[in-house]
């Protein structure tokens, strides 16, 4: 198809199905390619070029004074024919130069519409993008194309495939669609396609191919059959194919053979809105189909062009004109004289040029969804824009060397080219069209379903839109109450490899297998996984542990001698019965003060000694209940001071009744001069200070502070007073234990002293069972975990100050309240006045 004017713009469109090449001998002139299958829709878009060819020529606004023609070729969607046709337009078929520079034939183009395949705008632009010769394709979307370096003087009005390849994960991820197969194209539209979308997935993680399959060109009837039978066995209820509609036909043929229903089908925008795929052989299958679709806009005035295209009755092989032609008579299914030897004979009519376009059902009148005739109507648009904008340069003020503007007897390509880099402007339809960086549009892509209506008929309908945009990225929108399943449940499949593992398990992959495929291992005690994260356990924080589902950490237990436990209540219960015991017996021993057996047992002393032995039952009080700083702090320094107190009372009485003894006898009258009330009270009063000593150089070197230990139970913390330093510990102990021993020793010596009562065999008794209990409390407090060691330590401290209690004052209060009889001077003195 060829329109003459001062400034020719090339078109490349796809008018038929298929072509037929003659072998090359090369001892023979070769025939001419030859093609057949007419496409309609290929045949309305490069009227559709021709359409706004003339709208811009009927612009005063646009290129005045300037009129655009147009040469269009057929490609018959081969790319050695498609290759030859470019060049043919870039450069001329000048067949006669006249003197006056006027020639017969076609004049080289400035820029060219085309291609639709993306192998055939890769060729072509290669060797284009040399000469900087402007390509502007309205159907390529191969993402390598975006390759500024390469295709310098290529540019596109339909987004990229890495674009659409990003949209349908956009849609994968919005279903929850995890696992699905894909099929493309044996060509660089596929095979990018299929890079790009296995990258994508790879480093977004949002899913994984179960089969990736490429689809023969020819009708490989084996190698297809192959790839159904893939299809069959596969888990994956998703199948995208980035094809073209004569791979689907072939492919379909064989799924619709061998009977693969409930597959639910992702299209590319190559074959979302084919006629051809959409019969009702092939609905059962391709029913509910989700496509990506260029987007759709409005041209008016187009379906009234096309009803005043008319054939060409005088056509012959050099007019160029034959495109026309071959439409009228696939449409009416006639044929121009003269026909085919037989049509008539065969009943078949001879087309008059008559016919009238209106009373014929066909596809091409079809203006209601124009998506790439959108686009050509863009990249034809964009041409004009830019060779007006260049030519409303002001001399002197160009972008050129010296500041100088092209003009349409000098004009270069790569002029076209600079001009075409920065053109802005907007359609009729309201769409911003300008390129980028890299000679792309600002993408935008319909989402489009295959609705298979009760009739038997079908309907592509828009259900939503994906679009870039520069404050919100990548943005998906569905309308799903619209979207047509072709499944019993009529909602949408679920297609993964292995459902989401529950709260509490963690994801294991399955060896050998992609990512997607995993088992569900449950999480260890002290991990867990949310539902947003099931990649890995993460432990729970410190003081928190795993609940039994293992979907989120609770608080640890925490464990401490309290006061509310069984155990504490006793250990509370005793230690106050004891503090209460220590009160009656000191108030039995103030009530009988003057009577001989408390004056005969140092009184005084007997009064310390009972006071020390309440303060020992009731700072075990402090072993007792949560443990806080100065409770920790408090309670060995308490502890210590009082059981020092309390055996250092006992070491004097000792010392004191072996002193009374050596003061009986003959000359001992001066061992009670030097050990008299105040050396007693002294005595106390520096052991004690000793101790007191000790526990103040241990809270200030390495105090006892709260401790929550975990390595008793994982699941509890148990609250104790860590000692700090444990040296300190042992020095506070070593210390009442060396008192407590010399007590002993000396009690012992004096066991067999020659009295009715002698008190030193009571003191013996005593620090036998206080050194026992104490020795035997060492390996027990060591070996027990937790709140139980605190326990062991209340037990020693009360066991021994009952002890204490019981053997030394036990006996007395025997005497005072029940043997009042035995309560005086001559009973307590009878053993000596006997001997």
């Amino acid at each position: 198809m060829h329109k003459s004017g001062d400034v020719i713009l090339g078109g490349l469109f796809q008018v038929h199905y298929f072509s037929s090449v003659p072998d090359l001998s090369f001892t023979s002139r070769p025939q001419q390619p030859t093609c057949d299958g007419f496409y309609v829709l290929g045949f309305r878009l490069a009227q559709t070029m021709a359409f706004v060819v003339d709208e811009i020529n009927r612009n005063s606004n646009l290129l005045p004074n300037v009129t655009l023609g147009y040469t269009l070729y057929d490609n018959c969607i081969n790319l050695g024919i498609g290759f030859r046709a470019a060049f043919s337009l870039v450069s001329g078929q000048k067949e006669q130069l006249l003197l006056h520079d006027t020639c017969v034939g076609n004049l080289p183009v400035l820029g060219i519409v085309g291609d639709s395949p993306s192998s055939h705008s890769i060729a072509i632009s290669s060797v284009l993008g040399l000469y900087r010769v402007p390509m502007v394709s309205y159907f390529a979307t191969c993402s390598c194309l975006s390759n500024r370096q390469k295709y310098p003087s290529f540019f596109r009005t339909i987004p990229s495939d890495a674009f659409q390849v990003h949209a349908m994960i956009q849609i994968l991820k919005h279903f929850g669609w995890t696992w699905a197969g894909l099929l493309v194209s044996d060509d660089d539209y596929g095979l990018n396609a299929a890079r790009s979308l296995q990258s994508e997935l790879s480093v977004l993680g949002e899913g994984c191919l179960a089969y990736f399959e490429v689809l023969p060109w020819n009708k490989d009837t084996d190698e297809l059959r192959r790839i159904v039978d893939v299809m069959k066995k596969s888990t994956a209820r998703v199948v995208i194919a980035f094809s073209h509609e004569s791979g689907m036909i072939n492919l379909m043929e064989e799924v619709m053979r061998q009977n693969v229903t409930g597959l639910q089908w992702m299209a590319s925008e190559a074959w979302t809105a084919a006629d051809v795929l959409q019969t009702p052989q092939l609905m059962p299958y391709l029913g509910g189909t989700l496509g990506i679709a260029i987007r759709q806009g409005e041209i008016p005035g187009l379906r009234e062009f096309l009803l005043q295209i008319r054939p060409d009755l005088h056509y012959n092989s050099s007019s160029g004109n034959s495109m026309v032609n071959q439409f009228w008579e696939f449409t009416f299914q006639c044929r121009f004289a003269p026909a085919p030897a037989g049509w008539v004979e065969g009943g078949a009519a001879l087309c008059t040029g008559q016919e009238n376009l209106e009373n014929v059902k066909t596809v091409f009148l079809d203006t209601s969804s124009l998506r790439p005739e959108y686009n050509v109507y863009k990249a034809v648009y964009a041409l004009a824009y830019s060779l007006d904008d260049m030519l409303r340069c002001k001399p002197g003020r160009g972008p050129f060397s010296g500041n100088s503007c092209a003009t349409l007897q000098t004009l270069e390509p790569w002029q076209l080219v600079y001009y075409l880099e920065r053109v802005n402007f907007t359609t009729a339809f309201g769409d911003q069209v300008s390129f980028d960086e890299n000679g792309d549009v600002v993408p935008i892509y319909d989402v489009m379903n295959w609705l298979w209506l009760p009739d038997g008929s079908t309907k592509v309908q828009h259900v939503g839109e994906v679009k870039r945009s520069a404050f919100k990225g990548e943005e998906l929108i569905l309308d799903e109450d619209k979207i047509f399943w072709n499944f019993e449940s009529k909602k949408a499949p679920r297609s993964v490899c292995s459902e989401n593992c529950p709260p509490g398990t963690h994801m294991v992959r399955k060896k050998g297998e992609p990512k997607c495929c995993f088992d569900c291992i449950p999480c260890s005690e002290g991990k867990i996984t949310n539902k947003s994260n099931c990649l890995e356990c993460t432990s729970c924080p410190e003081d928190f542990w795993s609940n039994p589902q293992r979907d989120h950490c609770v608080p640890k237990k925490t464990e401490f001698l309290s006061y509310h436990e069984p155990l504490g209540i006793c250990l509370t219960a005793t230690s106050l019965l004891g503090t209460f015991i220590c009160a009656v017996v000191l108030g039995i021993f103030i009530y009988h003060r003057r009577t001989p057996i408390v004056r005969a047992n140092n009184s005084e002393l007997s009064f310390q000694l009972l006071l020390s032995l309440k303060l020992c039952f009731l700072c075990s009080l402090l072993f007792i209940g949560r443990p806080r700083l100065w409770t920790c702090q408090l309670r060995h320094a308490a502890f210590g001071i009082s059981f020092v107190l309390c055996v250092s009372c006992i070491l004097v009485k000792t010392i004191v009744v072996l002193a009374v003894f050596k003061a009986s006898k003959p000359g001992g009258g001066a061992s009670l001069k030097w050990f008299g009330a105040m050396q007693q009270r002294g005595t106390v009063i520096f052991l004690t200070s000793i101790q007191a000593a000790i526990c103040t150089a241990w809270l200030v070197s390495s105090s006892p502070v709260p401790h929550k230990n975990t390595q008793y139970h994982n699941d509890k913390i148990v609250y104790e007073c860590a000692v700090g330093s444990t040296v300190g510990f042992a020095i506070l102990l070593g210390y009442i234990g060396l008192l407590a021993f010399l007590s002993f020793l000396i009690a012992f010596l004096a066991r067999n002293l020659p009295d009715s009562f002698n008190e030193a065999k009571l003191i013996t008794f005593s620090m036998l069972i206080f050194c026992a209990v104490w020795v035997a409390f060492v390996p027990v407090y060591i070996s027990s975990p937790g709140n139980h060691a605190d326990a062991v330590e209340v037990f020693a401290i009360l066991a021994s100050s009952f002890g204490l209690l019981i053997t030394l004052f036990g006996p007395k209060c025997y005497i005072i309240l029940l043997r009042p009889e035995l309560n005086t001077k001559k009973a307590i003195m009878g053993h000596i006045t006997e001997s």
